[in-house]
């Protein structure tokens, strides 16, 4: 029992021997995380990838996590006696949904996510877009209702928790300058605000491993491409459908002066540690 415990030991020295180098490098780096959607049903899941968070954030990265929660929106209108409509995979937000889209993601992920954090002794502080006129949108396009484009991003609320160890913790509701409320897609809210931030790595937690040359068979995963490659695989149909827009917000973050971006799989335990902590590396890296 005792060999066994030494054996132990040792083969957790030597794990933290060779993710050294991986947290000299990240120590002290910009990550915006986005979760969101089917990555987010699974509470077992869920709370694993706050515990990797708490643990990149003691080690002195400095995470900003983007929200959404489809699901959790879906069922509550369904509860209600409000049907979800879709619109090229937007959802439809009228008013009356506007109210419980924010009353779910702002009252009821959100804090979930804070408590998650805060049980795994991270520092982390619960926002929307909202606060601190931290998003400002208007209207995508008045078809899809209330759902917003970003127009501008004011960062400092953020740059302030990050500079005293917070986690901040973001919901992707907006408002413009009359004080209307917006339902922006959580992918265009985590890219426009690493872009603000100018982070060195946006991470795109989905249901998808990433970028797959087929869209049925994940062992085509392309590890890691350019944003011209990525603007070529999209004209030549291989990127499509629900990609298209993640794909889209992963390119405008390059752009506008995000280092990299990595669309991986949220379903599958301690990815975020894979990606950034081993030479495997997890999903598909974006790069200029």
């Amino acid at each position: 029992m005792k060999g066994e415990k030494n054996i132990t030991a040792a083969l957790r020295a030597e794990i933290l021997l060779q993710a050294l180098p991986y947290i000299k490098k990240h120590s002290g780096s910009i990550i915006v995380v986005k979760y969101g959607g089917n990555a987010m049903i699974d509470e077992a899941l869920q709370d694993q990838v706050m515990e990797d968070l708490s643990l990149l954030n003691a080690i002195g990265v400095k995470i900003v996590l983007v929200h959404g929660g489809g699901p959790e929106i879906t069922e509550m209108l369904s509860n209600l006696g409000k049907k979800s409509t879709f619109i090229d995979g937007l959802r439809v937000s009228d008013k009356d949904s506007m109210d419980i889209i924010s009353m779910v993601l702002c009252g009821k992920v959100n804090k979930r996510l804070v408590s998650l954090l805060r049980q795994k002794s991270a520092k982390t502080v619960g926002l929307s877009g909202l606060d601190g006129s931290l998003l400002e949108a208007d209207f995508l396009d008045k078809k899809y209702g209330y759902v917003g484009r970003v127009v501008s991003v004011n960062p400092l609320i953020i740059e302030d928790l990050l500079s005293k160890g917070y986690i901040p913790v973001i919901s992707s509701i907006a408002y413009n300058d009359k004080g209307e409320i917006f339902n922006v897609n959580a992918d265009t809210a985590a890219s426009a605000i690493s872009a603000a931030l100018k982070a060195d790595r946006l991470i795109m937690m989905s249901d998808v491993a990433g970028i797959l040359r087929n869209k049925d068979d994940e062992n085509s995963l392309i590890k890691e491409i350019d944003i011209q490659t990525a603007k070529k695989l999209k004209s030549d149909g291989i990127i499509n459908s629900g990609m298209i827009p993640k794909v889209e917000c992963c390119i405008n973050a390059i752009e506008n002066g995000v280092k990299k971006v990595v669309i991986m799989s949220g379903t599958i335990p301690h990815s975020i540690l894979t990606e950034l902590l081993t030479d495997e590396g997890a999903g598909t890296l974006i790069t200029r």
